[in-house]
């Protein structure tokens, strides 16, 4: 039997407890997301298994799994244990797992209603650290012509450029916009900002008879509507 300081290996664990072994033994929802996480980084060290290594990470971040997609890899390689190889496999693995929310969401050809909105909006602005304004294309029928990132700003605001937003609608022939842009702070209610630039779209597009159908705030948890709450 192997010890490491003490502690029992993984390899001296019963074959149906092993992470690896579990997976394929009992399918992969059987598994706890530390012990996911173990298979993605592999090996612990000395002091600890790779099981009892992903319980510290996902403890420290309180086990929010969303919480640790925010993570950078020089982030998780200050925890002792993980290199660079290791965080580079958490957070493409993480990636995936987001990117695959994204291609679940684009059956939606047609927008709705706001949800619609968020639903295709959310895998592109969850999960940052800075601001993000994006603007989704539609055509008369609203169908989804595209979406298109206007600008990057900081932890607490970004510039949109009017002019920007509807260079691109009008080279795309669009009849209507949807704006977006996320809140990394958590907080949904609209800035004096956001109200002043969206007034200021509203008004730009009546002139050149494009439709601002709506502009959405994105948190992790949950989004602000304008068209839902008569602000528009």
């Amino acid at each position: 039997m192997e010890y490491y300081e003490g502690k029992i290996s993984i390899k001296a664990w019963a074959e149906e407890d092993r992470p690896r072994e579990k997976l394929i033994g009992q399918g992969r929802r059987n598994l706890t997301d530390a012990e996911l996480i173990a298979i993605l980084i592999g090996s612990g060290s000395r002091d600890e298994s790779a099981v009892e290594l992903s319980k510290r990470i996902l403890h420290h971040y309180k086990n929010d799994l969303n919480a640790l997609g925010k993570a950078s890899v020089a982030e998780l390689c200050k925890f002792k244990g993980i290199g660079e190889a290791k965080a580079i496999s958490i957070v493409a693995a993480l990636e995936l797992g987001r990117r695959r929310d994204d291609t679940e969401v684009k059956a939606i050809e047609k927008i709705g209603s706001s949800r619609d909105a968020y639903q295709l909006f959310y895998p592109l602005l969850a999960d940052l650290n800075h601001e993000e304004f994006w603007i989704m294309l539609m055509n008369k029928g609203n169908k989804i012509i595209g979406t298109h990132l206007i600008s990057k700003g900081g932890l607490a605001t970004t510039i949109a450029d009017p002019k920007i937003i509807f260079q691109i609608s009008l080279e795309h022939h669009a009849a209507s916009v949807i704006l977006a842009h996320n809140h990394p702070s958590g907080n949904l209610k609209p800035s004096a900002e956001d109200l002043s630039l969206t007034k200021k779209i509203i008004a730009g597009g009546k002139l050149l008879d494009i439709t601002i159908f709506d502009h959405i705030i994105i948190t992790d948890q949950a989004y602000y509507s304008f068209a839902d709450e008569g602000v528009l």
